[in-house]
C-alpha cells in the first residue's frame, strides 16, 4: 500500500520529522557508499580513455571548440566530466592528468550520492522507512553502482541514471500536486527539477529521449482532470531541458542542429531478440549490478504476480519502467556502456523495496524480516570484502 503522511503544519527544517533516526540511518548508508567509492578511486589510476574524455570537455571549456564526434552523448556529458579542471592547461594524456583523478571523479561521486538520496526519498515516501532502507541498501552496496560513482574502469553513466530516475518520479510527484487549488506556476521548483532531469538524461545518453513520453504519459494518466495543466508543466519542463542542452553547445544553433542530426536517437537491432546470448548477457549484468537481485527479483516478481495487495500503482510503475528499459537494452546491443540496463536498476531497487515492505506488514512479518535482514547482511559483507580484495591487487 502507498503510505502517505499528512501533517497539520510544515515542520521546522531541523525538526525530528526531517532529521530523525531514519534520516541518520540513510546518511550512514550514503557515507558508506561514498567510502567505498573513495576506496576504488584510490585503487584506480587515470586511464587513457578517461583522459581522452576529459580532453573533449577541456577543448570546449578553454577553446570553445564543440566536439560533435560522439553520436550517443551530447557535449553536456563531457563538460560535466571536465568541469573540476576546466582551467587546467596540460597535455591530454594519462600521465599528465593522473594527479587530477580525485577532482575529475568528484562529479560522478556527487551524482551517485544524489541518485542514492533520491532512491531513499522516493522509496520512503511510497513504502515507509522499511522500503527506504531496503532500496538504499540495495543501491549503496551494488558493485556496479559503486563502480559508476567511482569511475572504476567504466564510462560513468550515473548522470543518465539519475536524470531518468528524476524525470519519472518528478512527473509522478507533479501529477499528484495538480489537484491542489494552486496555479501551475506554483510548481516552478518541480518544473525546473523535471527539466534538469530530462536534460541530464538525454544529454548523457541521446537514446533516453524515451523518458519524454514516459513522463508525459504518467502526467496525463495520474491527472485526468487536469490534463491542460499537466501539458503546460510538461511543455515548460521541456523548454528548460532544451535550454540546458542548447547551453552545452555554447548556445550555437548551428552546432546544436548539427549535433542533433548526428545523434543516435534510435539504434535498434530487432534481430537481437532472437539471439540467446543477449538474454544471457542481460542476466550477467543484473548479477554484476547486485548479486542480491538473484534472490530478490524472483521473490518480488512471484509475490507481485500472486498477491493482489502488492499490485498497486506504487509498485507497478517502477516495475513497468524497469521492464521497458531492460527491453530497450536488449534491442540496443550496440550502444556503448551499460545504457538502458543501468537506468533500469534504480527502478528495480524501488520495486523490490515496495513488495518487501508490503510483506513486512503481514502476519509473517518476523519471518520476512529475518530473511530480508539476513540476505542484506550477507550482501553487504560480500560487497565490502570484495572491495578489500580489490584494494590489495
Amino acid at each position: 500500500m502507498v503510505k502517505q503522511h499528512y501533517l497539520p503544519r510544515m515542520p521546522g527544517f531541523f525538526s525530528r520529522d526531517r532529521f530523525g533516526a531514519p534520516q541518520l540511518a540513510a546518511l550512514l548508508m550514503l557515507f558508506l557508499f561514498a567510502a567505498q567509492c573513495v576506496w576504488l578511486i584510490a585503487a584506480n589510476p587515470m586511464s587513457p580513455s578517461e583522459s581522452a574524455r576529459l580532453e573533449r570537455g577541456l577543448t570546449q571549456w578553454q577553446q570553445g571548440r564543440i566536439n560533435l564526434q560522439d553520436p550517443y552523448r551530447s557535449p553536456l556529458y563531457y563538460l560535466i566530466a571536465s568541469l573540476p579542471i576546466a582551467n587546467y592547461r596540460g597535455a591530454g594524456d594519462a600521465a599528465s592528468m593522473s594527479r587530477w583523478r580525485w577532482q575529475v571523479r568528484l562529479p560522478w561521486l556527487i551524482f551517485g550520492l544524489l541518485l542514492g538520496a533520491s532512491i531513499w526519498y522516493v522509496a520512503r515516501r511510497l513504502y515507509g522507512n522499511a522500503g527506504g532502507y531496503i532500496a538504499l541498501a540495495l543501491y549503496c552496496f551494488s558493485p556496479l553502482m559503486i563502480a559508476q560513482a567511482a569511475s572504476f574502469y567504466v564510462q560513468p553513466e550515473v548522470t543518465a541514471a539519475w536524470g531518468a530516475f528524476g524525470a519519472v518520479f518528478t512527473a509522478i510527484a507533479v501529477a499528484h500536486t495538480l489537484y491542489a487549488p494552486r496555479r501551475v506556476l506554483w510548481n516552478w521548483r518541480r518544473i525546473l527539477l523535471l527539466g534538469l532531469s530530462l536534460a541530464l538524461a538525454i544529454g548523457s545518453q541521446f537514446s533516453l529521449w524515451v523518458v519524454l513520453p514516459m513522463a508525459l504519459g504518467l502526467l496525463l494518466y495520474l491527472a485526468p482532470g487536469r490534463r491542460g495543466a499537466a501539458l503546460a508543466i510538461f511543455g515548460a519542463s521541456c523548454t528548460v531541458a532544451l535550454v540546458v542542452l542548447w547551453s552545452a553547445y555554447s548556445f550555437s544553433f548551428a552546432a546544436f542542429s548539427a549535433g542533433l542530426q548526428r545523434a543516435a536517437f534510435w539504434d535498434v537491432t530487432w534481430e537481437a531478440l532472437r539471439v540467446p546470448f543477449g538474454y544471457k548477457d542481460l542476466l550477467v549484468r543484473l548479477v554484476r549490478t547486485s548479486p542480491a537481485l538473484v534472490v530478490f527479483v524472483p521473490w518480488a516478481l512471484a509475490t507481485f504476480g500472486v498477491w493482489r495487495r502488492a499490485r498497486y500503482f506504487g509498485n507497478t510503475a517502477p516495475l513497468v519502467v524497469a521492464v521497458i528499459f531492460l527491453f530497450l537494452g536488449l534491442i540496443n546491443p550496440h550502444q556503448p556502456g551499460l545504457g538502458f540496463e543501468l537506468v533500469a536498476m534504480p527502478m528495480l531497487f524501488v520495486f523490490i523495496a515496495g513488495v518487501l515492505a508490503d510483506l513486512l506488514e503481514t502476519r509473517q512479518r518476523q519471518i520476512v524480516m529475518g530473511v530480508v535482514v539476513g540476505l542484506l547482511t550477507a550482501y553487504i559483507v560480500w560487497s565490502v570484502t570484495s572491495l578489500g580484495r580489490i584494494g590489495r591487487l
